[in-house]
């Protein structure tokens, strides 16, 4: 699904818009390098996308039935695209931290049971602690690693880049990457996961301030 978004005028979708298409270089990641970013763009409606339709917009619509088989409709809907030469570049931003803070699952029985599925596999590979429930804790956080996973399972060289804003007073958001930084870590303990697993070496983080894109 291809979603076209209005020009943001506060939070991440304001800075997040305004740093792909006028300035990015504030959200370039030494471990990935420079990105040719695909979404959200001015002149494609700022549009976001899911499903089979980000895949399609990354050049790999042949996972598409996979993906369908691993998780049901109205998945992840990603702040922003992106290819950095082979390498393809999923992004999930913030301006503060109640965004974070992400509800439960609202999925129906049937969908409940195949991200139920997909996390447990997801679990596995990452080794979490057992008798946590990803569906009720920090969900939002939680599926956009198992859809990192599946892409990484599928051979496809894959990054999660987590764009964390600071500074951001209009949403009282964290102040200092240190806050962004005590935030995941309760979230990667409420999730289970240990100090380093399969996918550390492919989540980054990066904490532009938007004073900076301000001005």
């Amino acid at each position: 699904m291809r979603v076209a978004q209005p020009a943001g005028e506060r939070g991440s979708l304001k800075w997040l818009q305004h740093a792909v298409n006028h300035r990015p270089e504030s959200v370039l990641h030494p471990a990935i390098g420079p990105v040719d970013w695909l979404s959200p763009l001015a002149s494609d409606e700022f549009a976001e996308y899911r499903d089979g339709a980000f895949l399609a917009r990354l050049g790999l619509a042949g996972l598409s039935a996979a993906l369908a088989e691993f998780w049901p409709a109205s998945g992840p809907q990603w702040d922003a695209l992106g290819r950095a030469n082979d390498a393809v570049v999923l992004v999930e931003a913030k301006a503060h931290l109640d965004e974070f803070m992400s509800p439960g699952t609202k999925a129906g029985a049937a969908s409940r049971a195949r991200i139920e599925q997909a996390f447990a596999t997801t679990r596995a590979a990452l080794k979490t602690r057992p008798g946590v429930d990803w569906t009720e804790v920090f969900y939002q956080y939680a599926n956009r690693l198992a859809h990192l996973y599946f892409l990484r399972q599928n051979r496809v060289d894959a990054c999660l880049l987590f764009v964390d804003f600071i500074n951001d007073a209009d949403m009282a958001g964290p102040a200092s990457a240190a806050e962004w930084e005590a935030a995941y870590r309760v979230a990667d303990y409420a999730l289970g996961l240990p100090k380093r697993h399969a996918l550390s070496g492919f989540i980054h983080h990066i904490h532009p301030d938007v004073r900076m894109l301000d001005g």
